[in-house]
């Protein structure tokens, strides 16, 4: 399963106009969501500014200056990470730059069984126009961003979706949707 996940304004942007991305502090309770969320799969699909923003987990100590961090640290550094970029040389640590389309490339990653995620709205708008994502999963936070970049790309036909659950995390609100597949989807 292919599942789409991100931070969003109330209004349903990643990042508002001027590529800023925080909407404010993660509680324990999200950061431990988080956590969960990133340990159950099988690999993760991403384009090139999001894996240089999630390099630090990686790279910078002070990622591991708690337990929860350490903890997120140590899962995000073990995952399989698939980088989509034309202008990267190298990546580093359990990443590798794809080498195949897309589809292909979420196969592989896919064929142990574990769910995969993809991040960045570039590079999931591809994804979407494929029509490849089964689930939609959206943290939104309290802020109206009033532009930036949306969490989803125009679309030609409609996408249903089913909502399968919500959850407050203090003031940020997580939506689940599963992409309802029918006869004629």
């Amino acid at each position: 399963m292919l599942i789409y996940a991100m931070g969003v304004s109330a209004d349903g942007f990643v990042a508002d106009r001027d590529g800023n991305f925080d909407w404010g502090p993660l509680s324990d309770e999200l950061s431990a969501a988080h956590t969960e969320r990133v340990g159950s799969l099988g690999g993760y699909l991403l384009g090139r500014r999001l894996y240089t923003d999630m390099r630090v987990w990686e790279t910078e100590p002070a990622m591991r200056a708690t337990p929860g961090g350490a903890e997120f640290a140590d899962i995000w550094s073990a995952l399989p990470k698939v980088v989509f970029s034309r202008s990267l040389p190298e990546v580093h640590g359990n990443a590798r730059i794809a080498s195949a389309p897309l589809a292909e490339e979420l196969a592989a990653l896919a064929s142990g069984g574990a769910d995969v995620e993809i991040g960045g709205p570039g590079l999931a708008a591809q994804a979407i126009e494929l029509d490849l994502v089964d689930e939609y999963r959206i943290f939104r936070y309290p802020v109206v961003a009033g532009g930036g970049t949306p969490y989803l790309p125009p679309v030609d036909r409609p996408l249903p979706l089913e909502l399968v659950e919500t959850r407050a995390f203090g003031p940020v609100v997580y939506e689940r949707y599963r992409r309802a597949r029918g006869p004629r989807n």
